[in-house]
């Protein structure tokens, strides 16, 4: 099978946790181990990352740098996140996978400058605050921030992407047998001007999950694969008695109570997926690709008998979709 593996930036860089290198090191060696058992089962694989912490770490530290007389803008940072997860990512699976190539690619996403989303910013970056530093940094650099569980945290227009400029050169690096990594941070946001036809970059950071999901469509992947933090979506979270969502449609997956910012656009864009092709999504764990594929761990996403446009689509035998009474899922 072609599969989009989109990694969670959290996943990398999980709440709490230092920004230090070393850090996310560890992470990107877990989450190698788990991509590269997908393409010694004779997958094709493309591997598309989150960059919430790390672009709102970059974030800081260009706005308070003396040297600076401006901030470097968000698609440039993007950029910079694309290359620094990367270069980790294609270092660990070279390792994984001696004689196998490995690309990580610079991915450019378009986005609609006139997205109501510019106006209306819900994608987290950067780490936690507290609500005073919170207030402060909102009436001292501009920033728009939202809560984000016990702690605020800095929020940034993220717009729907149209398309992903780089997916010829994707399609070539497949056909030679490489493993790319590409679509970091959901692509570096451009939007093209009307009458010149020229890009130019947007302030705004592209949702990784809806990124991969146009990129898995575009590739005519078979399936795409979302890890995170989390086993599973979770119904009933919150309460004594959650339940793992084992498997589910489209509909029943829009039906579900979940958090913008978080689950709620992985849960769009495996949805989204089903529906436009017909194909397999699932989300699961980081540590267990080859499980959340198989169908062993995560939830799986299949069209209702009958949907999509590559073939019925029913679920696996012997695992009935369990929607419970859908609360809260983790994220």
């Amino acid at each position: 099978m072609r599969i989009v593996a989109a990694l969670g930036g959290n996943a990398l860089l999980q709440r709490g946790e230092h920004p230090d290198a070393a850090v996310q090191l560890r992470h990107v060696h877990q989450a190698a181990r788990s991509l590269a058992e997908l393409v010694d089962a004779g997958h094709e694989v493309v591997i598309t990352h989150g960059n919430g912490p790390q672009i709102g770490l970059l974030a800081v530290e260009s706005e308070t740098d003396p040297g600076l007389t401006a901030p470097y803008p968000l698609d440039v940072l993007g950029a910079q996140t694309q290359g620094m997860i990367g270069t980790l990512l294609a270092r660990e699976l070279m390792n994984r996978l001696p004689g196998r190539e490995v690309a990580a690619l610079v991915t450019h996403t378009e986005v609609d400058p006139r997205d109501p989303a510019f106006t209306h910013p819900t994608k987290f970056i950067g780490g936690q605050l507290g609500v005073q530093q919170a207030r402060t940094l909102e009436r001292e650099r501009g920033w728009t921030t939202a809560q984000d569980g016990a702690h605020r945290r800095r929020v940034v227009p993220s717009p729907e992407p149209r398309a992903v400029l780089e997916v010829p050169v994707v399609r070539r690096l497949l056909a030679g047998g490489t493993v790319v990594i590409c679509g970091g941070g959901g692509g570096v946001p451009v939007a093209r001007d009307r009458d010149t036809g020229r890009f130019r970059g947007v302030e705004a950071v592209v949702d990784k999950d809806l990124t991969a999901a146009l990129l898995a469509e575009h590739l005519d992947a078979d399936a795409l694969v979302i890890l995170t933090d989390v086993t599973h979506v979770f119904t009933r979270y919150g309460t004594a008695h959650p339940g793992p969502l084992v498997t589910t449609t489209p509909e029943r997956l829009r039906a579900l109570d979940l958090p913008e910012g978080s689950m709620r656009p992985k849960a769009e864009a495996a949805a989204a997926f089903v529906e436009r092709t017909g194909g397999l999504a699932a989300i699961g764990p980081l540590d267990n690709a080859l499980g959340t594929v198989l169908g062993t761990t995560g939830t799986t996403v299949r069209a209702a008998p009958g949907g999509g446009e590559k073939g019925p689509g029913a679920l696996p035998a012997g695992r009935p979709a369990d929607d419970g009474a859908a609360r809260h899922p983790a994220v």
